[in-house]
């Protein structure tokens, strides 16, 4: 019972003591360090205590005293101390608080990385079971010359990003839009990913509507369609009616595909880390900041009640500027997380507009021929409208008809009729300068734009407007924002090149070192090659925009990166509409207007009133500050302060470097006193071998040792 006790007591010594020296030399050198960092340093300056003190108190030769015995004892513990901070400081040293995960790190994550790495097994096991290992691992010289060979390469690829998952797929939706870089079997098979993905079960839609809205879909709804009229990579849309009979499209989240994307966003979180650590060009395109605004969008885009949301924004945005674009209204009380209810827009998607505005346009032109007019005249049938289908024809049927006719699309159940194809009078050019339009004018303008306008999302109603559906991604920038792009714009137009340097440097992050002159000599050249006369801008333009931006090392903020991005997502839609369209010229032409409108007089006025209401405040206030500075001036009493450190982070950082240069210079006068100390001769002595004098000069090479670590700790923070 004595022996077990004894035990206990060691036990419970030890530890506290191990605990003590923990504290101890983190609390000296103060600096937080990791607790595994600091229950090690405790461990061994512990482990070191009993031999330093064992050998310290061995001189006393058997003496009885009790002074020399604690002194020495208290000796003992510093340098147990000392050896703890010792072993602190160069750890700091040689591995850095951050550059390697903790053992707790690794111990808590555990489940965590296994489901990483069976994620890039999967990811892995993909790409070779559709043939592309050779590409993976960059044993492919080049790829297949015939065409055959480069629809089948398509198809493998296209069919490995949807088998990916969600976040791959977003990856092939951007690159299905870039005509410019890929290949037309590419971008034919990646075309796909758009809104043809493979559908979910109904019994797995039917019981996400049931956990969603708390009943089965017959209850909640007088119709309900089980086929879908689409399915994509975050949900799949069914076409329903209300019980107040209105035609709705239902949008479903896909089961289970949260974890999938959260899993994906860690993997692509991990990577871009790792290349803005290790590449210059990502360090200056902030690919961190990229990947998390690429990460929040996703997010929000698989919570359908911010989609909800952004529907009423845009809406707002659009009405209150008078446009006649189209935003499907939500139904509120029926949306939740993973469900979505809107009203049904009826057309046609920009992707499979074209034949529709030939067939039109073949028609206009067979009207403008001699006898054109009165063939069509003598067509129609009496009481029918001119520019209308026979309304009894299959065209007519496009409200009503079979929900799961082919030409329903992209969450909007989407009807491609014959009849009703003559709303349409708009040539392939004019339909891509209104889209255009419609999206500068939203991110110049509104500041709330659609950030993923691919032409799946863009619809071409049977009334001639526009509709745009899928707000899961949308941008926003502020009226700072705003207003720098809109001088950017007025600038180029003016072919102002400084004017252009100092709008671009309020929108990007201005780094601490840079040559103005230089940057405004680099933008006017860019601005010569790809603005100036007989020249043709294309997306080459933004290749060399990006390479200058990589150049002076500018980080560019994550809301205009959204704005860049949704433009390569529309440039690329636009040129397959309207092959020939540059996005550059068309946004040239909208600066044009947009600054036609600015010079209008009713907006001249307006800017001039939004003007001195802004600076009606500071006006009334000016007399009174003026009439305290003359008359402080004039009776002597006029006086300037200045302060020299105002800001705190300039005190913090003064007063730090005051610390290290006093604690610098008392470690080496402890230093210079302790070796005096040590080297003389005499005095009283605590044992045989040792002095007084000694022993203070030992104590003042420990106080010396601490305060030179405290110095050293915090050098190897920073």
């Amino acid at each position: 019972m004595d022996s077990s006790a004894t035990a206990v007591a060691f036990v419970v010594g030890t530890a506290i003591n191990t605990c003590v020296m923990a504290y101890g030399a983190r609390r000296l050198l103060n600096v937080r360090f990791s607790l595994f960092r600091t229950i090690v340093a405790g461990v061994i300056g512990q482990g070191v205590a009993n031999p330093i003190i064992t050998a310290l108190i061995g001189d006393l030769d058997g003496r009885q005293e009790l002074t020399p015995l604690l002194w020495f004892v208290c000796l003992g513990f510093a340098c147990a101390l000392l050896v703890s901070m010792t072993l602190l400081v160069l750890w700091e040293a040689f591995v850095p608080t951050g550059s390697v995960p903790s053992p707790l790190f690794w111990f808590g994550g555990a489940r965590s990385r296994v489901a990483r790495t069976r994620r890039y097994w999967r990811i892995t096991f993909i790409v070779l079971r559709h043939g592309l290992g050779p590409y993976l691992r960059g044993r492919a010289r080049r790829g297949p010359t015939s065409q055959e060979g480069r629809e089948r390469l398509a198809r493998s690829f296209t069919d490995s990003l949807e088998q990916a998952g969600v976040a791959f797929v977003k990856f092939g939706q951007v690159l299905s839009t870039r005509r410019d870089v890929l290949p037309p079997e590419f971008v034919a098979e990646l075309g796909r990913l758009q809104d043809r993905a493979t559908p979910v079960p109904w019994p797995d839609i039917e019981q996400v509507i049931q956990d969603e809205l708390g009943a089965p879909p017959e209850d909640v709804f007088a119709s309900f369609d089980r086929t879908p009229l689409a399915a994509a990579s975050v949900a799949q849309v069914h076409a329903a009616t209300l019980r107040s009979g209105e035609d709705v499209v239902v949008k479903v989240q896909r089961p289970g595909v949260l974890t999938v994307v959260e899993r994906d966003l860690d993997i692509v979180g991990r990577l871009a880390r790792t290349l803005q650590f290790r590449a210059g060009w990502a360090k200056a395109f902030g690919v961190v900041d990229l990947a998390d605004g690429f990460a929040t969008a996703l997010r929000e885009e698989l919570d359908f009640r911010v989609e909800a949301r952004n529907m009423a924004s845009v809406a707002a945005a659009v009405t209150a500027r008078g446009s006649d674009i189209v935003i499907p209204h939500p139904y509120d009380d029926l949306c939740t997380g993973r469900i979505l209810v809107m009203q049904r827009l009826h057309g046609t998607p920009l992707s499979q507009a074209g034949p529709l505005i030939d067939a039109r346009e073949a028609r206009r032109e067979t009207a403008r021929e001699p006898g054109g007019e009165a063939g069509q005249e003598a067509a129609r049938e009496p009481g029918q409208e001119p520019g209308r289908g026979d309304p009894r024809e299959a065209g007519r049927e496009a409200g009503q008809g079979d929900a799961r006719g082919a030409g329903r699309e992209a969450g909007q159940g989407v009807r491609r009729e014959a009849g009703r194809g003559d709303a349409r009078g708009m040539d392939r050019t004019k339909l891509a300068h209104a889209v255009l339009d419609t999206v500068l004018r939203q991110i110049v303008l509104d500041g709330v734009f659609h950030a993923d306008p691919h032409p799946g999302n863009i619809l071409l109603l049977d009334d001639g407007r526009l509709g745009l559906i899928d707000f899961g991604s949308v941008g926003r920038l502020d009226a700072g924002l705003r207003g720098c792009l809109q001088r950017m714009l007025l600038a180029m137009n003016r072919g102002d090149a400084i004017a252009v340097t100092d709008a671009f440097l309020e929108v990007v992050a201005r780094p601490d070192e840079l040559d103005e002159q230089a940057l405004a000599r680099a933008l006017g050249a860019f601005m010569a090659r790809h603005l100036g006369a007989g020249s043709v801008p294309d997306m080459a333009t933004f290749t060399d925009l990006f390479r200058l931006v990589a150049r002076f090392d500018l980080n560019v903020p994550p809301e205009i990166a959204a704005v860049f991005r949704a433009l390569a997502t529309l440039e690329g839609g636009l040129s397959e509409l309207a092959p020939g369209f540059g996005i550059v010229t068309g946004a040239q032409e909208f600066g044009e207007t947009y600054l036609r409108e600015r010079l209008r007089p009713a907006s001249l006025q307006e800017a001039a009133a939004d003007e001195l209401v802004g600076l009606l405040p500071m006006l009334r206030r000016l007399p009174r500050r003026l009439d305290r500075i003359t008359a402080a001036a004039e009776a002597g009493r006029l006086t300037m302060n200045v302060r020299l450190f105002a800001d705190e982070g300039d005190r913090r950082t003064v007063t730090g470097l005051l610390q290290q240069a006093l604690l610098t210079v008392l470690a080496s006068t402890a230093g210079v006193m302790a070796v005096m100390l040590l080297g003389l001769k005499g005095g009283p002595s605590m044992t045989s071998d040792v002095t007084l004098y000694q022993f203070f000069g030992y104590c003042g090479l420990v106080i010396c040792s601490v305060l030179s670590l405290r110095v050293l700790a915090v050098i190897f923070r920073r």
